[in-house]
């Protein structure tokens, strides 16, 4: 299995982005998939993830309210939408995917440790 990022780039405070991720190769069936991002010198964060069969969305407090996951069962695929950028936000983007159910629900989501399948990264800059 393998996900291929699109999307990222430079652009000014108060602009929007959307970030694109589809999964390819043998059968893929995800439990979560989602978006974690990381600035430099700093560690990996939980940005958003769905839960592929139910829908259901989780953010974390930094961008609940400016970014939007949405999937696309029919091409395997996972968006960001980013709005009301802000500096704060750049960062490397990582698309991940748990492909192994799990009862486990609320934190247990935004655990990169909980996530199988990761893609390649796409750089988010945005400038003040």
């Amino acid at each position: 299995v393998h996900l291929e990022q699109s999307g990222g780039g430079l652009v000014q405070a108060g602009a929007s982005l959307t970030l694109s991720c589809a999964a390819s190769g043998r059968t893929f069936t995800a439990f979560l998939m989602g978006w974690f991002r990381q600035a430099p010198g700093k560690e990996r964060e939980f940005v958003a993830t769905v839960r592929w069969s139910a829908g259901s969305t989780y953010y974390a407090d930094s961008v609940k309210g400016r970014f939007t996951i949405s999937r696309d069962n029919a091409k395997n695929a996972v968006y960001l939408q980013m709005n009301s950028l802000k500096p704060e936000d750049t960062a490397i983007y990582y698309c991940a995917a748990r492909t192994r159910s799990t009862a486990h629900t609320g934190s247990y989501f935004t655990n990169r440790n909980n996530y199988d399948t990761w893609g390649q990264g796409t750089q988010v800059t945005v400038s003040s």
